[in-house]
């Protein structure tokens, strides 16, 4: 299931897997980097900002930015970023940022399932008269990774 609201995108999708592997491959940075194709060098922890060097090919010369927001383990994990990759001497840092939102839940009766939730805040960068179009172009791209994660499982998780 799907909602759209004015400020985020909510999806929410049982995985068939442990909760401690599910988290392992949101918060893992290696694995976060594997899903999103940028290498990390640091572990995540709550109020990190990390940079990661894109390892998609034509593009190893950008990056992505992350400022790790919140971990509460194996429960919820939340992050903000600018969505597409940084060119060398690119300064994102007074465009709003995109806070993305990923909640582990029980799933009632099935132990070895677990609910992923992902909130992916979206309108304020697509509305955001001073973003440029390359930016809001990329807001939208990125969030169907989430609309749609069955096509972007992290490592691991495919179904």
């Amino acid at each position: 299931m799907s909602t759209l609201t004015t400020d985020r995108i909510e999806k929410k999708i049982q995985l068939p897997h442990p909760r401690s592997k599910v988290w392992r491959a949101l918060t893992d940075s290696r694995e976060f980097g594997k899903w999103f194709g940028a290498e990390f060098s640091e572990a995540f922890q709550a109020g990190a900002r990390l940079r990661g060097g894109i390892t998609h090919k034509g593009y190893e010369h950008m990056t992505m930015d992350v400022t790790i927001e919140r971990m509460e383990p194996e429960r919820l994990f939340a992050w903000r970023w600018h969505p597409g990759a940084a060119e060398p001497g690119e300064d994102f840092s007074n465009e709003p940022t995109t806070l993305v939102v990923f909640e582990l839940q029980e799933v009632a009766g099935a132990p070895q399932r677990v609910a992923l939730v992902v909130i992916f805040g979206l309108t304020k960068q697509v509305a955001a008269t001073n973003a440029p179009n390359r930016l809001r172009f990329s807001v939208l791209r990125h969030s169907q990774v989430f609309v749609k994660p069955q096509n972007r499982l992290p490592v691991g998780l495919c179904l």
